[in-house]
C-alpha cells in the first residue's frame, strides 16, 4: 500500500547539525561578533486529477540554509540552497561585509543564555509520521475523491482532487550554543466541485490536512462534502442592507482570532500600529470568552519544541475570562517595550526573527451552531470570506461573503456578493462561540456569533 519513493538521504534534524556547526564557524572566522543559523531539508508529493486522468504532478526535494550575523548592534542575513564548504565561507562573508554597512538596532542579537531552551526535539509532540506514499496511492486517493464529489446530484465538474504528502526537517544553532531540531510530517486532501442548474454554477470545497496518515478521513467523505456545499449553494441571491446578526462559520471564524494575533504582535505593539496597543491586562472579550495557545499540543499544527530563537514555549491563556493577558514577543520586541520575551519568536531562512503563534484556539461555547440560529430568529451565516480588510489601528473591518440568509431561526436560502462592516472591538466584546470546535490547523475557532454587524447588499 505504501511503498516508498526512492530518495537519497533520510530527512533528519540531525543530518543538519554539520551544516549548521559549519556556518557558525564560518560566521565567526569572517568576524561575526555572534551568529545563528537555520537549515531546512523537505520532499513533497502531490497528485491532481481531473476528469478521470490525470493532470498534475508534483514533486520537489530541496535543502535550504540561512545565516545572521551580528556586529555590535548591526546585523544582516542571507540564504542560499547551497550547502557546500565553498559557498558555506562565502555566504559568511558577504553576512559580515553587510553587517558592516548596516543600520545600527539597538534591539537585535541573540538571546541570553539562561532563557535558552534545553535542546528536546520534538519526539513528545507526535508530529513525524514515517509512512511515505508513492504516486500510485496518491493517484487512487485522488480519483476517490473526485469521484466522490461527482456522486452528489448536481454536481456537473470537480477540479483540484488533490492528495498530497510531504515531510521537513529544520535545524536552528546559535553561536553561544544552543543547537537542535526536528521534523514533522504532513498528509492532505482537497477537492473543488462545481454545481449546475438551470440557473447558474456554484463552486465550493472541502479539504483536510493531517500529520498523520492514518488520521485523514476517507476521501469519499471529503469529496461528498465538496459536492454537498456546492448544490447548497445554488441559486445564491443578494439581499437588502441591513443591520443582522452574524454567525461566523467554523470553517472561516479562525480568521478572527487570526486578526486577534496580529493586533498583539510584539512588533505591531511596539510600532503603536494596533488598535489593541493599550488593552494589556484589560477585558477586550466578554467575560465567558477564553483563547488559548498550546505549543506543546500532540500532532498539532503548529507545534513545536522551542521557538525561532531557541526559547522555552508553554502552554497559557492568551485571553481569559475576557482579560487581554499577554503580547506575543520575540527578543527584538521584548526588548523595545522593556518585557521578557514570550517564546513567540519565528525564523525564516533568509530575515531576522519575527513573531508568530503556535496552536491557538477559541475555547467552545455550549450551543451548537443550530441553536445559536435559533437563538438569533433572523441574520446571516457566513460559509466563505473574499478580500478581508482590517484598519490595523481602529480595528474597523469589512469583508465581502457569502452564505446563507437565517430566517426563523434555520438557514433558508444562500446569498452571494454582499459585504459586512464592523469593529473587531465591538464584535469582540459581544462574541458568543458555539460548540463546533474543530482543532485542526494552527488557528482554531467554533462558529462564532457576532452582534452589531452591517450588512450591504442589494
Amino acid at each position: 500500500m505504501t511503498k516508498p519513493l526512492p530518495k537519497s538521504d533520510p530527512i533528519t534534524a540531525q543530518a543538519l547539525f554539520p551544516t549548521l556547526d559549519a556556518l557558525i564557524k564560518a560566521a565567526k572566522d569572517a568576524g561575526a561578533e555572534s551568529a545563528d543559523a537555520v537549515a531546512t531539508h523537505g520532499r513533497s508529493l502531490g497528485i491532481a486529477v481531473r476528469d478521470n486522468a490525470l493532470e498534475d504532478v508534483e514533486s520537489s526535494e530541496g535543502r535550504d540554509i540561512g545565516l545572521r550575523v551580528m556586529i555590535g548592534k548591526r546585523q544582516a542575513c542571507v540564504s542560499s540552497s547551497d550547502l557546500s564548504s565553498q559557498s558555506i565561507q562565502a555566504l559568511a562573508e558577504r553576512a559580515v561585509a553587510m553587517a558592516k554597512l548596516a543600520p545600527e538596532d539597538p534591539y537585535c542579537g541573540l538571546p541570553e543564555a539562561e532563557l535558552l531552551s534545553s535542546a528536546r526535539g520534538a519526539d513528545a509532540l507526535d508530529v513525524w509520521d514515517d509512512t511515505e506514499l508513492n504516486p500510485v496511492l496518491l493517484k487512487s486517493r485522488a480519483h476517490e475523491l473526485e469521484a466522490a464529489a461527482l456522486s452528489i446530484d448536481g454536481i456537473a465538474q470537480a477540479e483540484g482532487a488533490n492528495a498530497s504528502w510531504s515531510t521537513s526537517a529544520f535545524a536552528y544553532a546559535t553561536s553561544h550554543g544552543f543547537k537542535d531540531g526536528w521534523r514533522a510530517s504532513r498528509h492532505g486532501l482537497s477537492v473543488s466541485a462545481i454545481a449546475q442548474n438551470k440557473n447558474g454554477m456554484e463552486r465550493d470545497y472541502d479539504f483536510e490536512s493531517t500529520r498523520y496518515f492514518d488520521a485523514l478521513p476517507n476521501p469519499k467523505k471529503i469529496g461528498e462534502a465538496a459536492g454537498r456545499r456546492a448544490v447548497a449553494r445554488l441559486g445564491a441571491r443578494q439581499i437588502p442592507s441591513a443591520a443582522l446578526p452574524i454567525i461566523f462559520d467554523e470553517r472561516v471564524a479562525g480568521s478572527l482570532l487570526s486578526s486577534l494575533l496580529g493586533a498583539i504582535s510584539g512588533p505591531a505593539i511596539a510600532r503603536g500600529v494596533s488598535f489593541l496597543k493599550d488593552e494589556l491586562g484589560k477585558e477586550i472579550f466578554a467575560p465567558h470568552i477564553q483563547i488559548l495557545e498550546d505549543p506543546l499540543l500532540p500532532r498539532g499544527d503548529g507545534s513545536r519544541p522551542w521557538d525561532g530563537e531557541g526559547l522555552n514555549v508553554q502552554k497559557r491563556h492568551i485571553i481569559e475570562d475576557g482579560v487581554l493577558k499577554t503580547w506575543l514577543l520575540n527578543i527584538s520586541s521584548a526588548r523595545q517595550l522593556g518585557l521578557s520575551p514570550t517564546g513567540h519568536g519565528t525564523r525564516g531562512i533568509g530575515s531576522p526573527p519575527g513573531v508568530s503563534a503556535t496552536n491557538t484556539w477559541i475555547a467552545a461555547g455550549e450551543k451548537t451552531p443550530e441553536a445559536l440560529m435559533q437563538d438569533i430568529g433572523e441574520g446571516f451565516l457566513i460559509s466563505e470570506m473574499f478580500g478581508p480588510s482590517l484598519n490595523p489601528n481602529t480595528g474597523d473591518y469589512s469583508v465581502g461573503v457569502s452564505g446563507f440568509k437565517i430566517e426563523k431561526g434555520a438557514r433558508a436560502f444562500p446569498v452571494s456578493e454582499v459585504t459586512i462592516a464592523g469593529n473587531l472591538k465591538a464584535m469582540y466584546k459581544n462574541m458568543v462561540p458555539a460548540s463546533d470546535l474543530k482543532m485542526d490547523s494552527a488557528t482554531n475557532a467554533p462558529s462564532l456569533l457576532c452582534e452589531g454587524l452591517t450588512l450591504a447588499g442589494s
